[in-house]
């Protein structure tokens, strides 16, 4: 504890025997707060709340980049598959066009043979 804070105390405690002897009360109460003055007291808590809203913001930071990565990841995840379907799309319409014109090929050829043949 600070050598400030123990001044302040025992001027606390000496102010509260002092107000009982007289009859008035006391500068500083004690509270659940301690024996803190009620400036003390707001100082500490603005600390308090400083630091808290501090380690807020790094939170906020730190989960703001954890979410930017885990979309950068999902947007990476969804043009990989959107590239895999489309390839094996574009696989099955070339298998198909490749039969397609084979089949025509092969029809043609064998009329155009019965045509020479026959006649």
């Amino acid at each position: 504890m600070s050598a400030l804070l123990r001044v302040r105390e025992r001027r606390a405690l000496a102010g509260t025997k002092t107000a009982l002897r007289t009859g008035h009360r006391p500068v500083l109460a004690e509270t659940a707060a301690g024996s803190l003055p009620p400036t003390m007291r707001m100082r500490q808590s603005l600390a308090q709340f400083e630091e808290a809203f501090r380690e807020e913001a790094a939170e906020s930071i730190v989960r703001r980049e954890r979410l930017r990565k885990e979309s950068a990841q999902r947007s990476r995840v969804r043009r990989v598959e959107r590239t895999r379907k489309q390839g094996s799309l574009r696989f099955a319409f070339l298998t198909l066009a490749i039969l397609v014109t084979a089949v025509i090929v092969t029809v043609v050829m064998f009329e155009t043979l019965a045509m020479l043949a026959g006649g």
